[in-house]
């Protein structure tokens, strides 16, 4: 039986976009397709920062967690694996005070505008930089 986990479980599909940046049909956008000014100011700093907090936290937990999923025997133990890797991810969104709405809302925003995906890129980068590897 294929083992098969699903990351987009709590964080939506496209969450490996942000780091991806412009491809090549996404770059070629039209300004009139870009998102209005007013919903990129709906994301304040507080919630960005949050939202990078998550998102590295997040990365960290994909990545602790792929392993074990890839050499489960069996989809007993590929589930008991899952079900511990979403339960660190619902406590950092916990920890950082957002919800699974909120951080999807948050980062289909960053994805809409150029000038935000940058500021959020940078503060990614940050953030790796002062935070330790995750210990399971």
């Amino acid at each position: 039986m294929e083992k098969v986990f699903r990351w987009d479980f709590l964080v939506g599909t496209a969450i490996g976009l942000l780091l991806l940046g412009p491809t090549p049909a996404t770059s070629a956008q039209e300004p009139s397709r870009q998102q209005p000014a007013a919903q990129q100011a709906d994301v304040s700093d507080k919630d960005l920062k949050a939202f990078v907090k998550a998102y590295v936290e997040i990365q960290k937990i994909r990545l602790a967690y792929e392993p074990s999923l890839e050499n489960a025997k069996g989809p007993e133990e590929s589930q008991k694996i899952q079900k511990e890797a979403e339960s660190k991810v619902e406590k950092v969104f916990k920890k950082e005070g957002l919800s699974v709405a909120t951080y999807n809302r948050i980062f289909t925003t960053v994805n809409g505008s150029e000038e935000l995906r940058k500021k959020t890129l940078k503060l990614i980068e940050e953030e790796r930089k002062k935070t330790s590897p995750l210990k399971l």
